[in-house]
């Protein structure tokens, strides 16, 4: 809750304006029973007519001055948590931004999406109501207990008699309830995870034929929100009947005693109606006070699920290092990393390149590929060695900073529904012949001969593009903004041999004095690589130019042999 609090905290002003609000239009509404009980016990049997017009008039000027107060009250409550929550929300987002890639591994995306979405909304909520009913609801129940008391201080007994019972129901739901609450939002990010998954690979599953499988997945999931919701539905549905069932009781009570009162002649009939009122009134109050624990327990268990991520630390923050020396661009020195910091997923990987050169890496599936650039990126920090770019360590340059010098594809990269031209200058404000200029030279002369050219629409996920055309889109986007350095992994994939080939002619032309990082599975696409890193289990099992690796690299013989029926 600190954290929403801080949030409301600007707020504060116009949050005490709508209290003080709705404080004055919750004391003119508890007036209205006692303007009833002077009516009847005191004008209509003097057969006071004026008396009756004037305390008549004055019960309907208070009654619209309670409904105007209340409404302006509510629509401050309404603009309030919703300022707060776009707030909270895109701080969130930002933030979300900002995470390490283990951080985000940590908390998973699922997970993150429902604290963006389901969790700001329950926050929201828990917002607007306890600024509608955290005056109101206190100010009617003790008000209503002053004002029975000083009409009817025997009946009032009854009436309090009730309450510890009523506060013991209260204060078990609320603190049950953040529990339960936190509980449904955990099994509800894994029925996104579940849902996400199934989304993403819909293609696979109907190849294969395992609907029914990924059915009984998603079945198992939602079964578990199910259980979650209904263990707490049960919770907050018992609320409401025990604490009707406890006042009944009560007005009951005071139903029969009153009776007896007026017959013995100790009180007025218009007393009695007005102490009704007025315990219809404490009713209310309590169950608002019942909704506002239920709306804090979701809300308080949602707050505390932004917190951990508002509040996780800044894992790749800059921090003064010495300089790591040397003239290259890029070097890997002695660099190793795990994921999981249990087996390394990279051993003692070094290599250099000056500004200008390529480097190729090849290897098998989960050989650490990909993990060099991400580390490249600074995605993660390595476990021992040091990873430099003109001559920095990148541990002491800003993150904004590092990344801008860069241009990235990686595999199964993404497009946004969005214009061509949208998705290469991706925000950057890049001038359209700097857009045309990427596109040639990533080969994707097909957008000109598209209706629209760079203003045709994409679907999402570019679904109306091919493989290839996604690839060329994606090259042009990386080229766009005239990179330092270039990282492509697997970028080239869909493309056909004589497409590749001519893109590498361009690249090579167009950015030769931008350092190139090629991750390829097919040799021909880092064959003219000034230099080709050889990877194995994490390890470097060859390093050198093509010629070099065919007389001394087994493994990069063999991948040659296979792919291009090539022995030197």
């Amino acid at each position: 809750m600190k954290t929403v609090l801080r949030y409301l905290r600007p707020k504060a002003g116009i949050i005490a304006v709508e209290m003080c609000i709705k404080l004055a239009g919750t004391v003119v509404e508890l007036l209205l029973p006692w303007m009833l009980s002077v009516i009847l016990d005191e004008a209509v049997p003097s057969g006071d007519f004026h008396s009756v017009l004037v305390w008549g008039g004055l019960m309907v000027l208070c009654a619209a001055l309670a409904v105007v107060g209340n409404v302006a009250a509510n629509r401050i409550s309404c603009a309030t948590s919703r300022d707060v929550t776009h707030r909270l929300r895109g701080d969130l987002f930002a933030k979300v931004t900002r995470l390490s890639c283990a951080q985000e591994d940590a908390f998973t995306t699922p997970s993150l999406i429902s604290r963006l979405t389901s969790d700001t909304y329950n926050v929201n909520q828990m917002i607007d109501r306890m600024q509608r009913l955290g005056v109101r609801a206190p100010i009617l129940l003790l008000g209503g207990i002053a004002l029975t008391l000083s009409l009817e201080p025997v009946l009032t007994l009854v009436l309090i008699a009730t309450l510890p019972l009523l506060g013991a129901v209260v204060w078990f739901v609320s603190t049950r309830g953040v529990r339960l609450y936190t509980r449904t939002q955990a099994a509800l990010d894994v029925l996104v995870r579940r849902s996400q998954e199934s989304m993403a690979g819909i293609r696979v599953i109907q190849a294969l034929s395992k609907g029914e499988y990924e059915k009984a997945r998603f079945d198992e999931a939602n079964a578990q929100v199910v259980d979650r919701e209904r263990r707490a539905g049960l919770l907050m549905n018992v609320t409401n009947p025990v604490m009707n069932l406890l006042l009944n009781a009560g007005l009951t009570a005071v139903v029969v005693a009153g009776a007896f009162r007026v017959n013995a002649g100790h009180t007025q009939p218009g007393t009695i109606i007005a102490f009704l009122s007025y315990f219809t009134i404490i009713l209310n109050a309590l169950m608002m006070v019942s909704r506002m624990f239920v709306m804090y327990s979701k809300g308080a268990a949602s707050g505390r699920r932004i917190a951990e991520v508002l509040n996780a630390p800044e894992e790749l923050q800059s921090r003064p290092q010495p300089a790591a020396g040397g003239e290259e661009h890029i070097r890997f020195d002695h660099v190793s990393f795990s994921y999981g910091k249990v087996e390394d997923n990279l051993t003692d990987i070094s290599f250099s390149l000056r500004r200008g050169e390529t480097l190729g890496i090849i290897g098998p599936t989960g050989s650490g590929k990909s993990t060099i650039l991400q580390l490249l990126l600074r995605f993660y920090d390595p476990d021992n060695g040091v990873i430099s770019v003109d001559g920095k360590d990148l541990r002491s340059v800003e993150p904004a900073a590092l990344h801008s010098i860069f241009g990235v594809v990686f595999q199964n990269d993404f497009l946004y529904a969005d214009e061509i031209g949208a998705n290469i200058d991706f925000g950057r404000g890049l001038p359209q012949e700097r857009l045309e200029a990427a596109a040639r030279t990533a080969q994707a002369d097909f957008i000109n001969t598209r209706a629209g050219g760079f203003g045709a629409e994409l679907s999402p996920k570019g679904a109306n593009l091919s493989g290839g055309q996604k690839q060329r889109v994606l090259l042009a986007r990386a080229l766009a903004a005239d990179p330092d350095i270039l990282l492509l992994d697997d970028s080239s994939s869909a493309l056909d041999y004589k497409t590749d080939a001519a893109l590498r002619r361009a690249l090579a032309r167009d950015f030769k004095d931008t350092t190139k990082i090629i991750v390829a599975q097919r040799i021909s696409s880092i064959r003219s690589a000034d230099r080709i890193l050889v990877l194995e289990d994490g390890r470097a099992v060859g390093y050198g130019s093509h010629d070099e690796l065919m007389r001394t690299c087994g493994s990069y013989r063999e991948i040659a042999e296979i792919q291009m029926g090539e022995v030197e």
